[in-house]
């Protein structure tokens, strides 16, 4: 048992490194945990063994996951239906060029460029077309930017792109079962029950020392999740779409938000973000760098091709429609869980898997930076002052 504690502490050092950095070199933490992770994992590698950090063990892979899920509820609950119901042609514009133009555009390249074969490229196409979620929500958060109908657009868009990408894995690679269809009829079930029962369950047994709020949530979120992963999905899926459809109800409570987001970003995150960094192998990409950066080309130009048109359609300015096209570039949740499925059915080879990882989490970094330093558009940031605003926010606003 030593030993579990002993590697808890090194994650949690590492985090705290991430969080020092972030504040330092004046971006995310959640990039931030990204690099940590890729250095640490080469430095320790290279020192001490490659198994030294822990990356595989289940436990850390546990709280990973978790961090994904409840990252991804929380960035479901902070949509407003209201700006989804009034902003729907744009936000479904937006995120669908968002994914059919990486999507296409880079399983193109993949086949007709690097000469892979039609079913990787395919994979290439689906892991590439992706938008992170978990991402952008982290630097929505930081910024300030959630409570904006700007920032809310953004990330409604990032989930018609996700849900597209989802989609197009399932129907190219995922063939559809029993289990599919149980899965499907549950969670419609779920998701029309749930406005419903949630604001009386809460009304009835909330405010408790107990947090039952927060026991309840976490109760439909695993389970759910469990439900998708047993289905051959994914367990972020069910999370946002939970998110989405209690936004009306616990994304208006700021209470419980704030002591979920304690949780999450707190404990959590780290370990998903710091683990996804930890994938990246350094030599692997140095021994073959071309594949990477066409990869990384082609994600950034499809989703700039993409993405940026249609902002102006919707008459964006042009800093933001930019910063709008350089956050849907980004890539880290959907992109590696679709390298993996194609990693553990025999799509890809180990090889392949390296380059669409480090292409995604690169795409998680450098977009991101590059926004925030050149085309943030501040004049849409929220102007509250330090003492109104939420501590994670007020924490978290120098690392930008």
């Amino acid at each position: 048992m030593a030993q579990v504690w002993f590697l808890a502490s090194i994650w949690v050092g590492l985090a705290l490194i991430a969080v020092l950095l972030a504040i330092k070199l004046r971006i995310s933490t959640a990039l931030s945990e990204i690099i940590v992770g890729t250095v640490a994992q080469l430095v320790i590698g290279a020192t001490i063994g490659a198994t030294f950090l822990g990356a595989q063990q289940p436990w850390i892979t546990f709280l990973a996951g978790a961090g994904a899920i409840v990252l991804t509820f929380l960035a479901g609950a902070e949509l407003d239906p209201e700006v989804i119901t009034s902003r729907w042609k744009e936000t479904a514009i937006i995120g669908l060029a968002g994914f059919f133009a990486p999507f296409l555009g880079c399983a193109a390249i993949a086949r007709y460029l690097l000469h892979w074969p039609t079913r990787p490229s395919w994979l290439v196409g689906v892991a590439l077309s992706t938008t992170s979620v978990a991402v952008v929500y982290a630097v929505m958060l930081e910024l300030g930017l959630n409570h904006t109908s700007f920032g809310k657009t953004i990330l409604a868009a990032c989930f018609v792109n996700d849900l597209g990408t989802v989609i197009a894995l399932g129907l190219i690679f995922a063939p559809f079962t029993l289990r599919t269809a149980i899965f499907v009829i549950i969670s419609i079930i779920v998701f029309a029950i749930l406005p419903w029962l949630t604001p009386r369950f809460f009304r009835r047994y909330s405010n408790r020392v107990s947090e039952l709020e927060a026991k309840y949530l976490l109760f439909l979120l695993f389970g759910m999740g469990g439900l998708a992963a047993w289905a051959e999905s994914e367990a972020v899926l069910p999370a946002y779409l939970i998110g989405m459809v209690l936004a009306g109800t616990v994304g208006k409570d700021h209470v419980l938000i704030r002591r979920l987001r304690t949780l999450t970003f707190g404990l959590l995150t780290p370990f998903y973000f710091i683990r996804a960094g930890s994938f990246v192998s350094i030599p692997a990409l140095l021994s073959a760098p071309l594949t990477f950066i066409i990869l990384f080309l082609a994600k950034s130009l499809t989703k700039f091709i993409g993405v940026f048109p249609t902002t102006k359609i919707y008459r964006y300015g042009k800093e933001e429609g930019i910063y709008t096209t350089l956050l849907m570039s980004t890539g880290l949740t959907f992109g590696t869980i679709s390298a993996l499925f194609g990693l553990s059915h025999g799509i890809i080879d180990q090889a392949q898997y390296s380059y669409i990882v480090a292409t995604v989490i690169a795409s998680a970094v450098v977009p991101t930076m590059i926004g925030n330093a050149f085309f943030l558009p501040r004049h849409l940031l929220p102007t509250m002052s330090e003492s109104e605003r939420e501590p994670e926010v007020v924490g978290s606003s120098t690392t930008l």
